[in-house]
């Protein structure tokens, strides 16, 4: 019991990976889930949490075996120039491009639950979350940073956890939809939505250098996997929560324009009280990944260039800049919150297979982490993940089923 105490208390970049992915994408995304289709999708969710726990798995051990981030282990997974510079391009467009979209959704979510609570508009409250994400991200420390993650994490886990026992959901139902895949007519957007916003892949690139600042070498890989498994644990539950609760709170069918909407319809199940909880919650899963979206673009865009990774470097600090400054301003020029969010969901989505395809080339790779490259179940586990995102993909696109 003591060993197991001790290893929750040294939980900190599996903390950051979680405050990453259970952002207002994933509230919203959730949410929709719920209410739309009820506990029918939750497998889905399932199947999100143990592929993000194999890739993350990957990306733990790369970062600590080689003291490389993933965009540096993509960098020098190709020795022929064209290779490099096309890989060069895909991480600045899927994860830079990518990131600044999914800032303005993270910045918007953060907003609604403050304009919730207060009545002030969401482009007010967008300003002050996006400064506020800098000014911590230029201050802070790592281990400053670790622990905002884990009080805000904290935070959400309270809110979404005790409204989903609150409402008296029918287990049953529950385990149902959990392990009896299906996918209703017009669901596949919403289940590939729900896979990009748990199974990030700017996380990938943020967990392989965080793990570097905690462990220094191989002896830390049991840890640092007890770390990612516990932290994707509550990924899972706290998703699942809120899916849960929007069951419970719409019918079946049921199309949500505003994640804030939860809120107020929860008041006949929960009282008053229930609009500052789950508000709460929206505005810390928002703050979360308004730091984590920039900090992990930084990683992965300074990793494949080989620049300096360090916190205070002026080319590590422009890069997460720019994506705070370009989540400001679409934040502020009043599209619709839901279709951003969604949308930047749906979008890793479909990045995501690429994104697997190569970390599955580098964690093979001999050359680079020895006899620490994957054993034969990892890499079924990562095919596996691969072929299921893109048959998600191809369906969403229409070209099979």
């Amino acid at each position: 019991m003591k060993k197991i105490l001790l290893r929750l208390k040294n939980v900190g970049p599996g903390a950051i990976v979680a405050a990453a992915i259970i952002g207002p994408g994933t509230i919203t995304t959730a949410s929709q889930v719920g209410a739309q289709f009820g506990f029918i999708l939750i497998w889905s969710l399932l199947f999100s949490v143990i592929a993000t726990m194999v890739l993350q798995e990957m990306t733990t051990r790369l970062g600590i075996v080689t003291r490389k981030d993933l965009g540096t282990a993509f960098r020098e997974q190709f020795e022929n120039p064209l290779l490099r510079v096309l890989t060069i391009i895909l991480v600045v467009a899927a994860i830079g491009v990518g990131n600044a979209a999914y800032e303005t959704g993270n910045i918007v979510g953060g907003a609604i639950g403050l304009t919730t609570l207060t009545g002030f508009p969401i482009q007010t409250w967008g300003v002050i979350i996006g400064i506020s994400a800098g000014l911590l991200l230029w201050f802070g420390t790592y281990k400053i940073l670790e622990k905002v993650f884990i009080v805000l994490i904290g935070l959400m886990v309270l809110s979404f956890f005790i409204t989903a026992i609150v409402v008296k959901p029918d287990l049953s139902a529950i385990f149902e939809g959990a392990f009896i895949p299906t996918i209703p007519d017009g669901a596949i957007i919403l289940v590939i939505s729900l896979i990009g916003t748990t199974i990030v892949p700017y996380t990938l690139f943020l967990q392989s250098a965080t793990v570097q600042e905690r462990w220094k070498d191989k002896s830390g890989i049991g840890e640092s996997r007890f770390d990612i498994v516990t932290s994707l644990i509550v990924v899972g539950i706290v998703t699942a929560s809120i899916v849960i609760t929007a069951a419970m709170a719409f019918p079946l069918g049921t199309t949500i324009d505003n994640p804030a909407e939860m809120a107020i319809q929860l008041e006949p199940l929960l009282g008053s009280w229930a609009k500052y909880v789950f508000s709460i919650g929206i505005f810390a899963a928002g703050v979360t990944s308004t730091m984590t979206a920039p900090l992990g673009a930084a990683y992965a865009i300074s990793g494949v260039f080989g620049w300096d990774r360090n916190l205070k470097s002026m080319k590590f600090r422009a890069i997460w800049m720019v994506i705070i400054l370009i989540g400001i301003i679409f934040s502020g020029l009043g599209y619709s919150p839901i279709e951003i969010i969604v949308f930047s969901q749906y979008a890793n989505g479909l990045i995501l297979p690429v994104i697997v395809l190569f970390l599955l080339f580098v964690m093979n790779n001999r050359r680079m982490l020895a006899e620490n490259v994957n054993k034969l179940w990892i890499n079924i586990a990562g095919w596996v993940v691969f072929a299921i995102t893109v048959l998600l993909a191809l369906l969403s696109f229409n070209i099979i089923g």
